[in-house]
């Protein structure tokens, strides 16, 4: 079993998705969308760039936690991970987004 998205609603009524592994793990949460379409657009560009080393880029957080961001081709930042205690935790989870990103599988929890 590969991955999958969930597409969801903000309370401020705007649309965001994760990229969730098999085992249900929250691998990367998207930026904020105005529309679903939007959102679905982010959810391609997610598909298509996943693969690629050079679009991932592994940052520090002010607690010293390490975690990645994935950059479309125009250098927009299409979502961020989890906080990771290390940079090889932060590699891994650049693996499992490389590995589960691809999927086609979403889930649509915003009730429209």
């Amino acid at each position: 079993m590969s991955g999958s998205y969930e597409l969801k609603l903000a309370k401020n009524g705007e649309y965001f998705f994760n990229l969730l592994a098999a085992n249900g793990q929250n691998i990367l949460k998207s930026e904020m969308y105005s529309s679903r379409s939007a959102a679905m657009n982010g959810i391609a560009s997610v598909q298509k760039n996943c693969t690629e080393d050079g679009q991932y880029e592994c940052k520090e957080s002010g607690n010293g936690k390490a975690y990645f961001v994935l950059k479309a081709k125009n250098h927009q930042v299409i979502g961020q991970s989890q906080m990771y205690e290390s940079e090889s935790g932060c590699a891994n989870g650049i693996e499992s987004c490389k590995k589960n990103g691809g999927s086609e599988t979403i889930k649509d929890l915003t009730g429209g």
